[in-house]
């Protein structure tokens, strides 16, 4: 067993270091006070290769292996966890999925520019009714000669009006259940598509999360992923390879914290000496030192076995379960180990408390990962 990272992950990991520090930590503060999408910093991750990093050079991808992905998302996610879910989205979901079964059009039209950050994706599955339990799609779309008619809501999107592209779950048969489900390419300003109000959320607020609304929306059949039927079998296989960009941000939120927390227990002294030096403090530091270490290994094993071309289903879900957890722990730990100073803007530590919470439930709420982990152990 090897620990080590190559060469190229660790430059990966320290170029993504050093953009947070250089452009996503001025100003983080404020983006999330006034709920303000980071178009400029998005913009620069895209000219970096953060927003195309598993693509295939060919289509203006960086080419890099999932370990390299989930270093670059740690150290973003430490910083700045809205900037980290689009990435997250656009990576994961969006480019993966037209990758893997977007016709040799599609990914000349839409995945060369998402890759370089030409363009942002967006992948709509949740609606009203349809969260955990994705067979309930209501959002439907009836063939019509050439094209289809799409109507129906969806719920929390991730680059909901900062998208261009959006991968839209339908279903197109209704008496096939979760096998009469299919998915589609939907270009924003098609007329019919209208996005709705932005969330004023309790984290990740610089993320822009809308409902969007479709009207007998045109949608030609060119614009099909794979076959009828293929959408929920799409949705599934792309979200086992999500979750593990989602463990990745929760370990970087968590990382993060952490970092603070330590930083902070060597500068405030009580009673005459450093907090650090008292047990209290020492005993916490360890356990958030350990819980995060513990899920760096899940997240990077889920990785690894992505790369291997291994089924990484359960590893990745158990990552995002175990992950998201520890970024709940760990930063209301850090808010404790600052005290008064941890529940006020100024030390960044609330803000990573909030902003943790998300991930114990998009991309699959922990009740969910911890039915995909029974499933898979009692087969």
């Amino acid at each position: 067993m090897h620990f080590e990272f190559t060469e190229e992950q660790i430059a990966v990991r320290d170029a993504a270091r050093e953009f947070t520090q250089t452009e996503l930590l001025p100003g983080v503060i404020e983006r999330d006070t006034e709920a303000k999408f980071p178009h400029e910093q998005i913009k620069k991750m895209g000219e970096l290769g953060f927003m195309g990093m598993m693509v295939d050079p060919k289509y203006n991808g960086g080419g890099m292996d999932t370990i390299s992905y989930v270093l670059a998302m740690e150290e973003i996610s430490k910083i700045d966890a809205s900037a980290s879910v689009s990435m997250s989205v656009n990576n994961s979901l969006v480019c993966w999925g037209l990758e893997k079964y977007g016709t040799e059009e599609q990914k000349q039209k839409y995945l060369t520019r998402l890759a370089s950050g030409e363009i942002l994706g967006a992948f709509c599955l949740s609606e009203p009714e349809a969260g955990s339990d994705a067979t309930s799609q209501k959002t439907s779309a009836e063939l019509k000669g050439d094209h289809y008619v799409l109507n129906g809501t969806k719920n929390w999107i991730t680059n909901g009006s900062s998208a261009s592209v959006y991968l839209v779950i339908a279903q197109t048969d209704a008496t096939k259940g979760h096998k009469g489900i299919s998915v589609f390419i939907i270009e924003k300003g098609w007329e019919g598509f209208v996005i709705g109000k932005k969330e004023d959320k309790l984290g990740i607020r610089g993320s822009d999360t809308h409902s969007l609304m479709f009207s007998d929306v045109k949608v030609p059949v060119a614009k099909r992923i794979g076959e009828e039927g293929f959408g929920f079998t799409f949705a599934m296989e792309t979200l086992n390879g999500g979750r593990i960009g989602i463990a990745a941000q929760a370990l970087g939120i968590a990382s993060g914290a952490y970092e603070l927390a330590l930083a902070y227990s060597k500068e405030r002294k009580a009673f005459g000496k450093p907090i650090s030096q008292h047990q209290a403090i020492q005993f916490k530091l360890a356990d958030m030192a350990t819980q995060i270490e513990a899920a760096r290994m899940l997240v990077l094993k889920a990785a690894w076995l992505k790369d291997q071309g291994q089924d990484y289903s359960l590893a990745s879900a158990m990552a995002k379960l175990y992950a998201s957890e520890v970024a709940m722990q760990v930063t209301v730990e850090a808010v404790q180990v600052h005290g008064g100073y941890g529940y006020v803007k100024e030390y960044h530590v609330e803000r990573l408390m909030r902003d943790a919470k998300i991930t114990q439930i998009y991309e699959g709420t922990s009740e969910i990962q911890k039915i995909v982990i029974s499933r898979s152990i009692l087969r």
